[in-house]
């Protein structure tokens, strides 16, 4: 299993970056994907997640009407456009492949390693 993230970089606040994640190794098509961002020497949040065929998502408060999550399945891609960026956006982003295995605790079993993102004021 690899999940590979691309797309960050620096950018002015108000401004727009779209993330990608390439995944491989296993069945892209039948596992809900998130993206989750870190500040160094904060916890992680669950910024959006996309269910296995596309239907249905959902959005962390602090990203809702700005950012958008997606899915190529046919491409083995996870995408998140992000618009209207503010310096507090500014994190770690890690796609992360939803843990199905029965009775797990874990929400995630499977992590990329990750695109910085940078808002400048």
């Amino acid at each position: 299993v690899h999940l590979k993230e691309s797309g960050g970089g620096v950018v002015q606040a108000g401004g727009s970056l779209r993330l990608s994640c390439t995944v491989s190794g296993f069945t892209f098509s039948k596992y809900g994907m998130s993206w989750v961002r870190q500040v160094l020497g904060e916890g992680r949040e669950r910024v959006s997640t996309i269910n296995a065929d596309g239907s249905s998502s959902y959005y962390a408060d602090s990203v809702k009407g700005r950012f958008t999550i997606s899915r190529d399945n046919a491409k083995n891609t996870l995408y998140l456009q992000m618009n209207s960026l503010q310096p507090n956006d500014t994190a770690l982003y890690y796609c992360a492949r939803r843990d199905l295995r029965p009775g797990t605790p874990f929400e995630f079993d499977f992590w990329g390693q990750g695109t910085q993102v940078t808002v400048s004021a």
